[in-house]
Formats: structure tokens, C-alpha cells, sequence
């Protein structure tokens, strides 16, 4: 029976079903438009010296590196939504769908928010192996040689790892990075139904409207980030340890000792910068990807 027997399918009204990849797909081509953004989130949450802006961070990664390691670690970028982002947002929509009974009417915010924490720790489980490998290509020219890793890709970072380190290594940081998919999951996809509601039901805007979409995910975006911040700074330094292997309470307290209780919001503005343009891309393809499927079966 369904969670939320108020919205049921008017008689005759075709409901429609999404495939499950459409918000992986999304992602992916979300995750390709603001991959350097992205690196340099990366480099400013692990960066021993403070200081240096986002802006000053990708000038100083082209200047140095070359313009080709603005994307280091796509292809891990890439990987890591098509697991990440594919589970997540599929099992998400599975679970709506389920507690609408079959309508296209979204679920109360009280229904869908446990639903979207689910589906979010799923997401980062499944997605942890290939968010270690993206963290450690984004970051690696910033090491000193010695420590450089040096992956080709994700596939050999991954076989690396699991002959290097073993296959325990492939879920190092899964605690933080579960509770990131359920922070993120729950902030980003409720928060997003939720401000498309308020847009279209409260203020008059067009449901299908790309005007309202982008409305709503740029809001989305900012909750977002705001509310991942702490944790995805300590999970970005976790996966990106070379030899201590600490547990996150330690690397938590001793950035609260050194750094100050605003370290968990080090590099938010970067964040929101990548998470900001990352959130439109993502909900703007999916939505379109969403008219083509209806149009295709309508």
C-alpha cells in the first residue's frame, strides 16, 4: 500500500515511468561542464596553505600544469556519477513513484525526505570506490613527486589500488561519504521538488518551464552546499591520506584544534560555484530528458 494514498492518477491520464540511468546520464554531462570547478574544490580543501581563491586556484593549476589538467581525473569524475548519481537518483525516483501510487504527483515533503536519505547512502556506497580514485587524480600534482600516484585513468586507479593497498582501500572514508550521499541526496533532490512546488503551485510558474527549473536548482544548489560542506571537506582529506589512515573523529578534531571550527565550510564558496552550475546542468537534462521520454511514448 502506499505511503501517501492522496495522489492517485486521474482516470484516463497516462502516468509516466523514467528509465533508471536518466539521472546518471544527467550528472555525468553535469559533472563534464564543471569538472575544473570541481578539481578545484579538491585542491583548496586539501591545500596546507590558505589563502588562495578559487580563481587563483585554477590559474595556478593552468599556469603550472597546463590547461589539460583542469580535467585531471575526468574520467574518474565520470565513473563515479555513473555509479554514484545512477543509484542514487534512480533508487530515488523508484522509491517516489512507489509512495505516489503510481500518480505524478510528488509525495509531502515528509514521505520523500527518508526516501531520499536511502537512496543517497546507497548512492555512496555504490559510488565510493571510483570518488576515492577522483579525489586522488584531482589532487595529485599538488603532492610532491614522491607521493604522486600517477593513475592513468580510473580503471587503473582502481586495480591499483585494490593490488597496493588491498580491496579494503576501496571503501576507505565510506562512513562520511554515506552520510555526504545522504546530506546531499536529502538537501539537493527534496529541496529541489520541494522550491519546484513552491514555484509553480504558490508563485504561477510553468512546470515544464526551463525558467522554473532553473529557478529551482539553483536554489537547491545553495542548500546543497551548505549543508555537505563539513562533511565532504573531511571526506575529501580521509580519501586523499597517503599513509595515516586516520579515523574521521581524529581528522575532525584535529582541524577543529589547528583550524578552527570554520574549516568545515573551507572552500564552500568553490563548492557552491561548482555545486551551483552542477545542480542546473543535472535537473535541466533530466527534465528534458524527461519531455523526450514522454514525448517518445505519448
Amino acid at each position: 500500500m502506499p505511503l501517501n494514498p492522496a495522489p492517485v492518477a486521474p482516470a484516463g491520464k497516462q502516468v509516466h515511468h523514467y528509465p533508471f540511468w536518466y539521472g546518471g546520464f544527467a550528472s555525468v554531462v553535469a559533472a563534464t561542464c564543471t569538472h575544473p570547478l570541481d578539481l578545484a574544490k579538491v585542491r583548496m580543501q586539501t591545500a596546507e596553505e590558505r589563502g588562495r581563491s578559487m580563481m587563483q586556484t585554477i590559474l595556478h593549476v593552468f599556469r603550472n600544469e597546463g590547461i589539460f589538467a583542469l580535467y585531471k581525473g575526468l574520467s574518474a569524475s565520470i565513473l563515479r556519477q555513473a555509479t554514484y548519481s545512477t543509484t542514487r537518483f534512480g533508487a530515488y525516483e523508484k522509491m517516489k513513484d512507489w509512495a505516489s501510487g503510481g500518480s505524478d504527483v510528488t509525495p509531502p515533503f515528509y514521505v520523500i525526505l527518508p526516501m531520499a536519505m536511502a537512496a543517497g547512502w546507497l548512492g555512496g556506497a555504490v559510488g565510493n570506490p571510483a570518488d576515492i580514485i577522483n579525489i586522488r587524480m584531482q589532487n595529485d600534482m599538488a603532492l610532491d613527486p614522491t607521493h604522486r600516484r600517477n593513475y592513468r585513468n580510473a580503471l587503473d586507479g582502481l586495480l591499483r589500488m585494490t593490488r597496493e593497498e588491498g580491496p579494503k582501500s576501496l571503501f576507505r572514508g565510506l562512513y562520511p561519504n554515506t552520510a555526504r550521499g545522504v546530506l546531499m541526496t536529502a538537501s539537493q533532490m527534496v529541496s529541489y521538488d520541494e522550491f519546484k512546488n513552491i514555484l509553480v503551485n504558490h508563485i504561477g510558474m510553468d512546470s515544464k518551464s526551463i525558467h522554473t527549473h532553473f529557478a529551482a536548482s539553483i536554489l537547491a544548489g545553495l542548500v546543497a552546499t551548505t549543508v555537505c560542506s563539513p562533511v565532504d571537506v573531511v571526506k575529501t582529506r580521509i580519501m586523499n591520506e597517503k599513509e595515516k589512515h586516520q579515523p574521521a573523529v581524529v581528522i575532525l578534531k584535529e582541524a577543529v584544534r589547528s583550524e578552527g571550527i570554520l574549516f568545515a565550510f573551507r572552500g564552500w564558496l568553490p563548492s557552491f560555484i561548482r555545486l551551483g552550475p552542477h545542480t542546473i546542468v543535472t535537473f535541466i537534462v533530466l527534465e528534458k530528458l524527461k519531455t523526450i521520454g514522454i514525448g517518445m511514448h505519448s
